[in-house]
């Protein structure tokens, strides 16, 4: 094992909140591929970001009240800072859909929450293969695929903005609308890389 067997609260709480955004990131992209964007569903999605919020706060209590850690604090606290800023991201973002009254959904939105979905699975099996360095290569390769997935994100968002703002008949507002959700959906991706990067300054500095 690479970390300290006693210590091992970090990963399952660590584990936790990436099975939550996870849930977050699938009822998303149920959401919009439906689509059903509804206050039930923006409801449930809050739901979903309190507790990533409780996890999170849980992890940051156990760091300062811990003389022993498995890997450096500062990795620690990016961690979990960067994985309760996925769902806060994709909570923000269901509710803009619903506030904006976005019922229907671009194909570019529908590309984009399943990019997000994807990349939510692969932060879940970074995070776990935490536990031990037998899964290294694993682990490296589920972070090139997040990084793989978060160039996916950019070129939809942007020929998605390239769209819509050239489009002369387009309601202007709606433009506004839907630039900034486009914009949003793809910065979840990139919190998703922000994990990524994490995992792997841990791998370099315990190998």
């Amino acid at each position: 094992m690479l970390f300290m067997p006693k210590e091992v609260k970090f990963f399952d709480l660590f584990d936790k909140q990436a099975e939550n955004l996870l849930e977050g990131a699938q009822l998303f992209n149920k959401i919009i591929n439906t689509p059903d964007i509804s206050r039930d569903n923006v409801d449930k999605m809050h739901a979903i970001e309190h507790r990533g919020d409780e996890i999170n706060h849980n992890i940051l209590n156990m760091l300062n009240e811990s003389f022993i850690t498995p890997f450096d604090r500062e990795d620690i606290f990016s961690l979990a800072q960067n994985m309760d800023n996925i769902i806060d991201g994709i909570y923000m973002i269901t509710n803009r859909f619903y506030l904006y009254k976005i019922f229907t959904p671009a194909e570019e939105s529908k590309k984009l929450a399943s990019i997000i979905e994807n990349s939510a699975k692969a932060v879940c099996k970074v995070v776990n293969f935490l536990r031990s360095n037998k899964n290294m290569k694993d682990t490296l390769k589920q972070c090139v695929e997040i990084n793989r997935l978060e160039n996916m994100a950019d070129e939809i968002r942007d020929e998605a903005i390239s769209r819509i703002l050239n489009d002369e008949n387009a309601n202007p507002i709606l433009v506004i609308k839907q630039k900034e959700l486009f914009e949003e959906a793809e910065n979840v991706t990139d919190m998703c890389e922000h994990v990524a990067n994490v995992v792997e300054s841990i791998i370099v500095k315990n190998n």
